[in-house]
């Protein structure tokens, strides 16, 4: 009953192929290809819960030297994207636990970067992640609270 909230992803459950095409097309997406999958634009490719998870997990690698997906020598428009992508990602019908942590470890992650950009580029991206996380975790609430009641009235 809860596990589309709390993020298990199809392939634990039923071991489905669409987990392994989610997995397969996000990691080849830039950060733009992201965005407009995030905004459910892609009409071959829905967006769903796994894929949200996917672009965070993305967003969130490191490669083998270690470096992050994002560093302090990127664009200061590729990071704005990616804070941009993350706000995004909060603000969706389709969040589910996993990525609402996610989220939280991006913010924690990336913690020198965001004041950095907020310091150098005069933003609040800060504070605007920071309120897209406390939205993602309202909408899982309110999603459980539902679950709940419509479990109690046996819908």
């Amino acid at each position: 009953m809860f596990g589309n909230i709390l993020g298990k992803s199809k392939e634990e459950s039923s071991g489905n192929k669409e987990h392994d095409e989610i997995v397969q097309k996000v990691s080849k997406m830039n950060i733009s290809d992201m965005r407009v999958y995030v905004n459910n634009k892609l009409t071959d490719f829905e967006i769903s819960e796994d894929g949200l998870s996917e672009v965070m997990r993305k967003l969130l690698s490191k490669d083998a030297k270690e470096k992050r997906f994002i560093e302090s020598d990127a664009m200061d428009s590729k990071i704005k994207k990616a804070f941009d992508l993350v706000i995004i990602v909060s603000a969706s019908r389709k969040i589910t636990v996993v990525t609402t942590e996610l989220i939280q470890e991006f913010i924690l992650q990336y913690s020198d970067l965001i004041e950095k950009y907020d310091t150098d580029n005069k933003q609040i991206y800060g504070s605007k992640l920071n309120d897209g996380l406390a939205k993602s975790i309202a909408s899982i609430s309110e999603m459980a609270e539902l679950k709940r009641k419509m479990g109690v009235l046996g819908v």
